[in-house]
């Protein structure tokens, strides 16, 4: 996804205020606003407390991202055991089967409001094959890897009751990790998230996502910008047994069968405290997106 060189001034300076805010405005007071134990001084080497811990709450298994930080000094594993994704044709009628095994997002609490992501892709495969062709072709080794900063704005600690808002930041890199697989980029990329979510009543909550990615062409050298955006609703049937209904769009992707619709829908299982499954699956509604796409995957916080 390309930015227009005007606007990365302006947009760079305003991030850097963001982050500025995020890190150095007065959250002791908020806390005691709110009625909440200042959770300020906790940071990477001095742990939050097992009895100030918010609520697990991962960045899986929807495609929207949330807006919570890990508690600081502690680290979640987010793990996508299994996912299979089919194609539509393409303009060619060529057919992709993607197998994804094992990508897991690192999540690192720094402070109380920040936290480092690593996001590696282990292992996958890739099989192609064309409607008017006997053989097919298989591609396999590691996805690209990425490092990201989430920073919370407000509402990791307060977004209990209803009307309840949570905003984030979620600046990212793309590092390739073989570039002539097939499976990592083929270069650096990169690009930006604004997670916002609200508590709508005491059993729905909304997520929604609205950002851009840097991504290398296919067809010749450079980038350019493709614009994301997402929603996901989310119920709470029980204290351990959440499902969500979600649409993402994805725009500018150059694309010759158009832009990619998907809509999605899954479960979230908590097995204990610091511990949930998750699976679900996700529907091409454009001629550009993946046709099905089902996984499972498991979380963990330490």
């Amino acid at each position: 996804m390309k930015v227009v060189c005007v606007g990365r001034v302006p947009c760079v300076c305003l991030l850097v205020n963001l982050v500025a805010l995020a890190v150095w405005s007065p959250s002791s007071r908020a806390a005691e606003a709110n009625g909440l134990q200042d959770k300020s001084r906790y940071w990477l080497f001095n742990p939050t407390p097992e009895n100030l811990l918010r609520e697990l709450t991962t960045d899986r298994p929807d495609m929207t991202e949330s807006p919570f930080t890990v508690d600081a000094g502690h680290v979640q594993l987010e793990t996508h055991i299994f996912g299979h994704l089919r194609s539509q044709p393409d303009h060619d009628g060529t057919i992709t089967k993607f197998y994804e095994l094992g990508e897991t997002d690192i999540r690192i609490g720094l402070t109380n409001r920040m936290e480092f992501n690593l996001l590696v892709a282990p292992y996958g495969i890739v099989h192609t094959r064309r409607s008017d062709a006997v053989m097919a072709t298989r591609v396999s080794g590691s996805g690209g890897i990425d490092l990201r900063m989430k920073i919370n704005l407000w509402g990791n600690d307060t977004f209990e009751k209803s009307g309840a808002t949570a905003l984030g930041l979620l600046p990212f890199v793309t590092l390739p990790t073989d570039r002539d697989n097939g499976i990592s980029p083929s270069g650096i990329e990169g690009g930006f998230i604004l997670p916002f979510a609200v508590k709508l009543t005491d059993k729905w909550s909304l997520g929604t996502n609205a950002g851009f990615n840097i991504v290398r062409n296919d067809d010749k050298p450079g980038t350019h910008t493709e614009w994301v955006t997402s929603a996901s609703l989310c119920y709470e049937w029980t204290d351990a047994f959440n499902t969500y209904y979600e649409a993402a769009g994805r725009f500018g992707t150059r694309d010759p069968r158009g832009e990619i619709g998907l809509m999605g829908m899954g479960f979230i299982y908590k097995l204990r405290r610091d511990l949930q499954l998750d699976g679900g699956v996700n529907f091409g509604i454009t001629k550009a997106a993946d046709r099905i796409n089902p996984f499972i995957g498991i979380s963990a916080r330490f």
